[in-house]
């Protein structure tokens, strides 16, 4: 048996050995300096037919070859396991000085805000926050409060009703409609609890509005009532001027000029100088004696205000909006303003 080619192998297998780049390429190496199909495999097989006082040295040879070609594979395994695992960690690498992932912060909507902000100062004056239904009928919505059959407001063309309307059949009451204001829970409260009254109801309400820059079919409302033996339009006026100073700043001024509402007498809508302007803000007046007959309270014994504000356009004022639909889009890119 010639054990030359065991003798070139031990030569050049180092050489192989020390080149292989990576794992893969080692593990080829192996099948070929040491695996089945091998040089040494192949004398291996040999030896059976070799001199038989020969074989033992031949074998000896052939172990020995095997060993050291294993170790020089062993070796680079690890010096290349090693560099994988620090190239694995680099690639994986955190760096912890980093800020860390801030998920966005989500807030209330500005109609939200807005109405928390006007109920928390009527809340610090003593009034409690009511609320009542969204789907009405007509005598709370309309007759409680003073609102004769032939007002314009109860007819289709600014009223939403849930079931068939019939303007000639008509006799009001008990007809089914999506509140156009929250003043139905002046009667309502009224009805259920004895004076004195101090609430204020804020709520949706529906109106059969075009949808458009400053009006829309879905809004929201804040209904103030205050009722007791000795309240004036002064009480009033200093209610909301006071509410005026809290919510648009110190700079503040009101003013307010005659107008009519069927469930207050007299009644006025109150502007506000807001950003050198005069903007008309809300409704209110003194609560129609009618009013209080309809509830059954004596009209001789109380008196009592009331007003009632859009929510859309508190915000839209205070903040410099020009188109209510910026308040019902969602679109995140203006909502993300009003934090």
């Amino acid at each position: 048996m010639d054990l030359s080619t065991i003798d070139s192998l031990l030569a050049t297998a180092p050489g192989q050995i020390a080149g292989a780049a990576d794992l893969e390429t080692l593990d080829q190496l192996e099948s070929v300096l040491v695996g089945r199909r091998s040089p040494i495999a192949e004398l291996r097989k040999g030896l059976g037919q070799a001199d038989p006082q020969d074989r033992p040295r031949l074998g000896q040879a052939l172990k020995a070859a095997a060993e050291t070609i294993n170790e020089q594979l062993d070796a680079r395994r690890v010096v290349l396991e090693s560099a994988a695992e620090e190239a694995l960690l680099e690639s994986d690498r955190v760096d912890v000085t980093l800020p860390a992932a801030t998920p966005a912060r989500g807030t209330h909507h500005l109609i939200t805000q807005t109405m928390e902000e006007v109920t928390d100062i009527f809340r610090s004056l003593g009034y409690q926050i009511e609320s009542g239904p969204e789907i009405e009928i007509a005598y709370y919505n309309f007759d409680a409060l003073n609102t004769p059959l032939t007002h314009p407001s109860r007819f289709q063309s600014d009223t939403m009703y849930v079931e068939s309307f019939d303007a000639e059949a008509r006799t009001g009451g008990d007809e089914l409609l999506l509140r156009t204001q929250t003043s139905p829970m002046q009667a309502r409260y009224m009805e259920a609890n004895p004076p004195p009254v101090h609430i204020v109801v804020p709520g949706r309400v529906f109106r059969t509005d075009t949808w458009d820059a400053t009006h829309s079919p879905v809004f929201h409302q804040i209904e103030g009532l205050a009722v007791d033996t000795d309240i004036t339009f002064g009480d009033l006026k200093g209610t909301l001027a006071h509410f005026a100073l809290e919510f648009f700043g110190p700079s503040a001024k009101t003013r307010f000029m005659p107008n009519f509402f069927p469930f207050t007498e007299p009644s006025a809508e109150m502007h506000v100088w807001f950003n050198d302007g005069w903007l008309e803000l809300l409704g209110c007046g003194m609560v129609d004696p009618n009013v209080f007959d309809a509830v059954g309270y004596n009209s001789e014994e109380v008196t009592g205000f009331a007003f009632g504000m859009g929510v859309e356009r508190l915000a839209m004022v205070k903040h410099g909006i020009q188109d209510i639909r910026h308040l019902f889009e969602n679109d995140l890119r203006i909502l993300g303003q009003f934090r």
